[in-house]
């Protein structure tokens, strides 16, 4: 999968995955919807962002978990 607007540098933010090299990373977004925020109230908060940036996080971090298959603790 492609992801244009998903950038990488180790000398930012830790090399941490950032929107279009913004200072901004994925996992921030990432939280800002697990928290109940919509796309529209992210970029509102972080106006340097888009819609379709919102949506490339999520699809990015959705990919990641994917890739990395991390087994799921069940509670006895």
């Amino acid at each position: 999968m492609n992801f244009e607007r998903i950038t990488v540098n180790p000398a930012q933010m830790g090399g941490a995955p950032c929107i279009r090299g913004l200072r901004i990373p994925v996992a921030t977004v990432v939280a800002m919807i697990a928290d109940g925020m919509s796309a529209d109230e992210i970029v509102s908060d972080l106006p340097d962002l888009t819609v379709e940036d919102v949506w490339e996080a999520l699809r990015f971090a959705a990919e990641a978990v994917r890739e990395r298959e991390l087994p799921l603790h069940h509670a006895a």
